[in-house]
């Protein structure tokens, strides 16, 4: 595991990626300079990374989904890579499970999901079968994550820089190139942006201030798994009463284990994923969910053996940060070649 200062930075900047190194060398006692030099190093070693992507009411608008992997004996690592270097996969993921591989789409359209499905998954040679299901409500996901070792008082200090949506948001198409930008580098400044992107600085502050508010781009710290404080991925499907989804829902991303809670077109109906210690931890915590929520069935379970890519990153076979793709999920899947 990292060690405890360091995990105190990732958990100062998963509370605010933007802050500047001075509020977050203040906050956690130890100066802008020493709280710099320290991430850098993290950085440099793939230990943690920040990343960005569309959140909120733009995810809202477009399609997610989750496919269901199964491969020819032997080909399951190469379709793995394959597979993440597309900008529609945000993760992929080998299981412990009923499949061999798990992937998180995101694709603009209906129809952008089936171009996928028929003329990239089903097609890919050593890909047995796919099964793919919606999840039309995102009720939590990893940016809420924490790894809960700063202090109440020193998260108050980094938490009074975040504001209210003061007017509707217009997305135009210098929002997806910010959002894009700040993917590749999360704490990069405004005028940095701005000379990227062909603006003024002060368009730039102004047109992420309003994303942020608006929940429109998220703004992730991650920390490599095998260094977290609770390293193992377990998945659990549910089936809940429709008439009790939303307040089950709710009251599952309540708890600090939970990374990812999500509504389910399928025979099960509500996902959740949940980062542990231990891969044995997952019987305890079924065992209290089933006391919590006695009308919760679960349908199906499932432990990550190992993540090839997080939210477009990917890491390699330590679980390391190796380099990232663009989460551009704008883009449209490209159609087969003739």
């Amino acid at each position: 595991m990292l060690s405890e200062p360091d995990l105190k930075l990732v958990d100062a900047l998963q509370t605010d990626p933007r802050a500047p190194w001075s509020v977050l060398g203040d906050a956690l006692g130890i100066g802008a300079v020493t709280a710099a030099r320290r991430w850098e190093a993290l950085v440099s070693r793939g230990y943690a990374w920040l990343t960005a992507y569309p959140g909120g009411e733009l995810v809202a608008k477009m399609v997610l989904a989750f496919a269901e992997l199964d491969c020819e004996p032997g080909e399951t690592v190469r379709i793995a890579h394959e597979l993440a270097a597309d900008p529609q996969v945000a993760t992929v993921e080998h299981l412990a499970g009923h499949c061999d591989l798990r992937l998180h789409l995101l694709v603009p359209t209906l129809r952008d999901l089936s171009d996928y499905v028929l003329h990239r998954l089903t097609s890919l040679p050593g890909v047995r079968t796919a099964r793919t299901v919606l999840a039309p409500r995102m009720f939590a996901e990893g940016s809420r994550w924490r790894v809960r070792a700063i202090s109440p008082v020193e998260r108050e200090a980094l938490t009074g820089r975040a504001s209210r949506p003061t007017a509707p948001l217009r997305f135009s198409e210098l929002d997806r190139a910010l959002i894009l930008a700040l993917g590749e580098d999360v704490r990069a400044s405004a005028a940095s942006l701005a000379l990227r992107l062909g603006v003024g600085a002060t368009t730039v502050r102004r047109r992420l201030e309003t994303l942020l508010s608006h929940g429109a781009v998220r703004l992730r710290c991650e920390i490599a798994r095998p260094l977290s404080p609770a390293p193992v991925t377990a998945m659990l499907w549910l089936r809940v009463p429709p008439d009790k989804l939303e307040t089950t829902a709710r009251s599952l991303a309540t708890l600090p284990e939970v990374r990812l809670c999500a509504a389910l077109t399928g025979t099960a109906n509500l996902l959740v994923v949940v980062w542990l210690s231990t891969h044995q931890d997952a019987v305890a915590l079924e065992g209290s969910l089933a006391t919590k929520l006695p009308w919760m069935e679960v349908v199906d379970r499932a432990v990550t053996l190992r993540s090839i890519k997080l939210m477009g990153h990917l890491l390699d076979e330590s679980g390391l940060a190796a380099g990232r793709v663009p989460l551009d999920f704008w883009s449209v899947p490209k159609p087969p070649a003739p």
